[in-house]
């Protein structure tokens, strides 16, 4: 990861405790910022309003990353648990960021490249991206609004539209265990009976609450970022004033599903892999306790506006980043002792 040699910051983090924000605290501490994190049980709290507007008062940079895992089943209890853990926290920064003397020059929230729309036909771009309909979009709807509402004239916002980030994290270790356990050829969307876990949420929901099935077979595009990319992005975006509004963090080159799994099968030395179905993926992901959606959605996006302000991405290559993923989380069992589900097999 780039560690830029300069004056050091003051840098407000908010949701540091998951796996990317672990990753950017420790970069901008390798850089000698001082770092200020919030969250349920940090040293400032999102139940502590006066010591929230203290941090942000005076802060260079704020960082919001905060919001449930969506490497859930969506049961009532977690959806609104995700809805509502970012749009709260984004509103508790908005309002302290409006309310201080001396805001921060620059605010960057994340957000998901889910909010697009299933496409096979062509990439999404932040000009011309198409946004969908159902839950995870309306989330995302949600928590962008929220976070470019009202008027804040001294600060730089940056809507962050991440991919799924690979790394030493939730989204590899699932799609390492699905290749594991044998489930490891594409996987095809397909029927089901209907469930409502998908319909839309918040004050104005989208879709028709039906569960989408899109017969791809296997050929859904998957758009991924290396989390060494996200943490240089981010870097890179404080430092760019000229880039404001929505940026797509994804590399450069999406994936096929069936390519996605067969590099898998070929890292992690599985000897085959079955064609996953819908009907054989339901019951999988609700043992692994997380969403078809995850895998059979296509997310074709570009970074645009990252590549036209010379943004340089290290990983470029899926193979390369899944094997320096997989290493990466394989080195950290060793060190720990702990075997994750990525090595539990292995």
């Amino acid at each position: 990861m780039p560690v830029h040699e300069q004056t050091p910051r003051r840098v407000v983090v908010a949701g540091a405790s998951g796996f990317i924000g672990r990753s950017v605290v420790a970069s901008l501490r390798a850089r000698g910022d001082d770092v200020t994190i919030v969250g349920r049980s940090a040293a400032v709290t999102w139940r502590d309003d006066a010591a929230l507007a203290r941090a942000v008062d005076g802060a260079d940079v704020v960082v919001n990353l905060a919001g449930k895992s969506v490497n859930c089943r969506y049961t009532d209890r977690n959806r609104d648990e995700i809805l509502r853990s970012r749009v709260e926290t984004t509103r508790a920064l908005r309002e302290a960021v409006a309310a201080a003397s001396m805001p921060p020059a620059v605010w960057l929230n994340a957000s998901t490249a889910t909010i697009y729309r299933h496409r096979t036909d062509a990439p999404h771009t932040e000009d011309a991206g198409e946004l969908g309909t159902g839950f995870s979009v309306d989330v995302a709807r949600a928590w962008e609004e929220e976070f470019f509402a009202g008027e804040l004239p001294r600060t730089r916002r940056v809507a962050l539209r991440m991919a799924i980030v690979l790394g030493d994290g939730p989204a590899t270790r699932m799609l390492a265990t699905l290749a594991r356990v044998g489930l490891g050829g594409s996987q095809r969307d397909g029927w089901w009976p209907q469930h409502r876990r998908y319909r839309g949420i918040g004050a104005h929901p989208s879709g028709d609450g039906r569960a989408p099935h899109h017969r791809t077979r296997g050929r859904q595009r998957f758009s991924w970022v290396h989390i060494d990319d996200v943490v240089a992005a981010i870097h890179f975006l404080i430092a760019r004033d000229d880039l404001a509004g929505i940026v797509n963090v994804v590399a450069p080159q999406a994936s096929g599903n069936r390519t996605l799994m067969r590099t898998l099968r070929r890292i992690v030395g599985a000897p085959f892999g079955v064609p996953a179905f819908r009907w054989m993926l339901e019951p999988a992901m609700w043992v692994l306790r997380t969403e078809p959606e995850l895998v059979l959605k296509s997310r074709w996006v570009v970074p645009e506006r990252l590549s036209a302000a010379g943004f340089v991405f290290a990983h470029r290559d899926l193979e390369e980043a899944l094997r320096a993923s997989l290493a990466s989380a394989a080195g950290r069992g060793a060190r720990t002792g702990v075997t994750d589900r990525v090595g539990a097999h292995g």
